[in-house]
């Protein structure tokens, strides 16, 4: 087996929430032999096509987790080889516009929950409240009244599942709610399990920028009932985002005009933090290439990354086979479409072993060229496993069909935020810049570790000069908004679903900055956009340095 190696915070990670323990809670697996539990397991796949491949694959996925060049999400590396083998991370559900819809949802997300994965959901087809209810002669209590007891079932079923509950709400910006939706997490006891963000059309976008009226629209009788002005609503929006750090924002439209499989359905949700647009009962899983183990000597090792991109689409195809689905809905589907999210970590870190600086026009290029190095080679991994295998079902009618592209899977790649993951890898998070060269944690809601970047403590023994690392390990508040959002654009522009990227913000921005931001944003084509001020929240998950000073 591979010597791993693994800091502290990593084997306390590991050992907490990943490896296999006993009725008293003591560890029966070590990360070694975690990492070998899931190759196989995954490999297993390789029977449905080629038996005398499984070998050779379990060996070649073997290497790249243990060497920490490749992680899955974390419901595989929990799941994998054992009873539950609930390996997806991302889910969509429906909710329609009756009770029975909205409860089996809720039931349906139990589960789903229970087995470690996340949920989204569109509640933009709920009658507002006060619409009348028919059947009682009542009237609706509104879809924040159902959000609610979505929260609640997943505060109830935290409790005895695998890693906390997390959700992501999204309501449509022309819904009669809207304002309802938008201020409500300025209370911050209300909603903790979910993330919410305003799906934006273009029409709106097209208001706002003409300072135009804007309808909202009964989704149950499809006739307006309001009329609002576009600016106060984005200028709400930004003001709730300023003050407490929700909602973030959805281009739906731009999402849908990226949809792989129109025919099959419009696209209304995410999953909890925004990277995988998925129809209603899809899943998804994710896995991130740690980009700082390809740099040698200041050179990318691009025949390294061709081969991690080439084995992780496979691993990623193999996850749909050996999965076990919490609901068949979701099962169907996903095999239909078979959508995988393959994606990056450690970018920060390879532009520092680069000798690149985060807010630069280097690393512009750098994220350009690496994002449609993986982009292109992943259609060709795809390609040749719909040549082995089979395009995926639903393959006729869809984008890649039109552009006579044989490919296995809907789609390839994505941008995860990759937290618990890259604290296991030792390396930056997603395609953020460092948080800070030391900062404070909270891992499972109750245990705070303390984060030394493992890079910058390497570094700094050799000598290196306190200005060059300053400027170096530039941290997320330094870096502008322009900067944040000119990274996300070049990878967004190279990714079949979406990026998760959160624009960290000083304590002293002003909502003005963060309006600017959306605008950007938009114009830009990228499909999300999340923003965080510092300091905006009691508590929040990430503080500067050992003491909570930055």
């Amino acid at each position: 087996m591979e010597n791993i190696s693994l800091d502290a915070n990593a084997l306390l990670v590991l050992n907490r929430r990943y490896v296999i323990k006993d009725a008293f809670n003591n560890p029966l697996e070590t990360p070694e032999e975690l990492f070998k539990r899931v190759a196989n397991s995954i490999a297993f796949a390789e029977d449905n096509y080629n038996p005398d491949n499984r070998k050779k694959v379990a060996e070649e996925f073997y290497v790249m987790l243990s060497r920490l060049e490749f992680l899955p999400n974390s419901p595989t590396l929990m799941n994998a080889g054992r009873k539950l083998g609930q390996l997806a991370a991302c889910f969509v559900l429906p909710v329609d516009d009756s009770l029975d819809s909205i409860f089996e949802s809720l039931k349906e997300t139990a589960k789903i929950h229970q087995s470690g994965g996340g949920t989204g959901f569109s509640f933009s087809k709920l009658r507002p409240k006060d619409d009348m209810v028919a059947s009682t002669m009542g009237v609706a209590s509104g879809p924040v009244s159902f959000i609610k007891i979505f929260n609640m079932a997943t505060e109830v079923i935290k409790q005895g599942g695998t890693r906390r509950g997390a959700n992501m709400g999204i309501l449509r910006i022309d819904h009669p709610d809207i304002e309802e939706f938008i201020t409500i997490k300025r209370n911050p006891a209300e909603l903790v399990n979910f993330n919410l963000s305003v799906a934006i059309t273009d029409d709106f976008m097209d208001a706002y920028e003409k300072d135009s009226m804007f309808d909202l629209i009964n989704p149950r009788t499809k006739k307006i009932v309001k009329k609002v002005r576009a600016r106060y609503l984005l200028n709400l929006i930004a003001e709730c985002a300023w003050l407490c750090g929700e909602p973030g924002v959805l281009f739906i439209d731009t999402i849908n005009r990226c949809n792989p499989t129109p025919h099959i359905g419009n696209i209304e949700a995410t999953n909890p933090c925004g990277e995988m647009p998925l129809l209603a009962y899809e899943s998804c899983c994710l896995g991130s290439i740690n980009l700082s183990k390809i740099v040698t000597d200041e050179t990318i090792d691009w025949d390294r990354l061709k081969r991690l991109t080439h084995a992780g689409v496979r691993f990623l195809d193999n996850i749909i086979d050996m999965n076990k689905y919490p609901v068949p809905s979701i099962e169907d589907l996903t095999k239909k479409n078979r959508k995988i999210g393959l994606g990056v970590m450690g970018f920060a870190h390879m532009l520092i072993k680069l000798g690149i600086y985060y807010d630069s026009p280097e690393a512009e290029t750098v994220a350009e060229k690496v994002m449609s190095f993986i982009q292109r080679e992943s259609k060709v991994a795809s390609r040749r496993l719909a040549e082995e295998r089979g395009t995926f079902p639903n393959f006729k009618g869809s984008i890649w069909d039109s552009q006579n592209l044989p490919q296995r899977n809907a789609t390839t790649t994505t941008i995860a935020p990759t937290g618990t993951l890259s604290l296991i890898a030792g390396t930056s998070s997603g395609i953020e810049p460092l948080y800070d060269t030391v900062y404070t944690r909270i891992l499972f809601g109750d245990i705070e570790v303390i984060i030394r970047d493992p890079l910058y403590e390497e570094m700094k023994k050799r000598d290196e000069t306190s200005c060059s690392l300053k400027r170096l390990f530039r941290k997320t508040y330094q870096v502008s908004p322009e900067y944040h959002l000119k990274i996300q654009k070049r990878f967004q522009g190279h990714v079949d679903n979406a990026v998760s990227k959160t624009i960290n913000l000083p304590e002293d921005t002003n909502p003005e900055t963060i309006l600017r931001i959306y605008c950007d944003a938009y114009h830009m084509g990228v499909k999300g956009i999340t923003v965080f001020r510092d300091k905006s929240r009691d508590y929040q998950i990430l503080s500067c340095g050992a003491h909570h000073i930055c």
